[in-house]
């Protein structure tokens, strides 16, 4: 069984995860070597990547569908936990969503997004129809959905509740929603958000007394800071314009590893975890921004060449999900950084320093290759018990 195992490993994605690891290494380090609060972040990084990797291996002993079969009582776990955080959790960046031990901390939003996942695949496994009701499926999808999105939302953290609306939009779109249905969420999500902002920026100043009132004026700092820059203030401003400024210096080619100077002179904030792709965009330039890039395209690329092999649609259920999860950390992470995004704590995939957000990657990473490997032992025993069409 394990030579069968490791025959069906994808050895391009475990290339893949190497390489991440090194650029993220190399990155940490870069970013964080003079400064001596975060001087060690590259070695813990290292014993994250190591831990990552005993995690996918572990996971490809056990057959997914039984993380599928427990995945209503895992969603209840997470949502307790996301409950907890209220009570329990510690504010980092003005948002409460971490129970901190020690010196490691834990952030549930990004484990909620796998459990989702999961959830959603599991209910939609059982239905087995061949497209979505919008009464049956679709809008209890939806209500699965709301649930973890409203709780993050309200620690606040808007990047990781985006990320649940867009797990849930790409899920029904694989579980083969209506075209009519698909059209009408289409014109609910435009009309409500051309009235969103409509109001917002016609009604600003009540926007913003009524948020002061709930100390809550930091979130429209950020919105501000891509939808009404020269209303926002300078602090909401400056993440944005030196990230920016740091990334187009790099041109072509960038100024070289370890030259980076708003790096090292520490005006841009977080270069070692949420604007790590400043390190890459100013020290290795256009180029290496690219390579990046390619790289992160062939990771979804090599997702979706197995999710395209399998034989059960559970499993391009659930990959469907994690390449959208990645997908949109992927955007919202780069995009933030170069001024068409709000700038949000959500880090970039494989590459930002952080521990829960490596190792829930990982864990996807794993439950990706652990589909592949039992959609085809699935799929070979029933093929042996067929009868010869000869």
């Amino acid at each position: 069984m394990l030579k069968k195992i490791l025959g069906k490993l994808d050895g391009m994605i475990l290339l893949l995860l190497l390489v991440f690891m090194t650029i993220s290494i190399f990155c940490i380090y870069s970013a964080t070597w003079k400064d001596p609060a975060f001087a060690g972040s590259y070695i813990k990084m290292i014993y994250f990547y190591v831990l990552g990797f005993a995690v996918v291996f572990g996971m490809l002993f056990f057959n997914y569908k039984i993380l599928l079969k427990l995945s209503p009582i895992l969603y209840l776990i997470g949502l307790g936990l996301l409950v907890l955080l209220f009570f329990r959790g510690q504010t980092i960046n003005n948002a409460q969503g971490w129970f901190t031990v020690g010196q490691f901390s834990f952030q549930p939003a990004e484990l909620c997004k796998l459990l989702l996942i999961l959830f959603l695949a599991y209910f939609l496994s059982k239905r087995e129809v061949e497209s979505l009701s919008l009464l049956k499926e679709v809008i209890p999808m939806g209500v699965i959905t709301f649930v973890p999105f409203l709780l993050v939302l309200m620690q606040p953290d808007l990047g990781n509740s985006i990320g649940y609306v867009i797990i849930f939009i790409v899920v029904c779109w694989m579980g083969n929603i209506r075209y009519r249905h698909a059209l009408i969420g289409l014109v609910v999500v435009a009309v409500v958000s051309g009235a969103s902002l409509y109001s917002y920026i016609t009604y600003h100043e009540q926007v913003k007394t009524f948020m002061a009132s709930y100390d809550k004026e930091y979130w429209l700092d950020r919105i501000d800071a891509v939808l009404l820059p020269e209303q926002a203030s300078e602090k909401a401003t400056y993440h944005m314009e030196r990230a920016v400024i740091a990334i187009g210096s790099g041109s072509l080619e960038g100024d070289g590893y370890l030259k980076g100077s708003s790096i090292q002179s520490g005006r841009v904030p977080y270069t070692y975890s949420d604007s790590i792709f400043v390190v890459i965009g100013e020290e290795f330039g256009f180029l290496g921004c690219s390579i990046l890039l390619m790289l992160y395209f062939f990771l979804i690329y090599r997702m979706t060449i197995i999710s395209l092999s399998l034989s059960s649609k559970r499993g391009i259920y659930i990959i469907a999900g994690i390449s959208a999860m990645f997908l949109f950390q992927i955007f919202e992470n780069i995009g933030m950084l170069i001024g068409i995004m709000p700038i949000t704590g959500i880090t970039l995939p494989f590459i930002s320093y952080g521990g829960t957000s490596l190792l829930i990657n990982m864990i996807s990473i794993g439950l990706v290759l652990n589909i592949r490997i039992y959609d085809d032992v699935e799929t070979e025993a029933m093929t042996v018990g067929q009868p010869s069409v000869s």
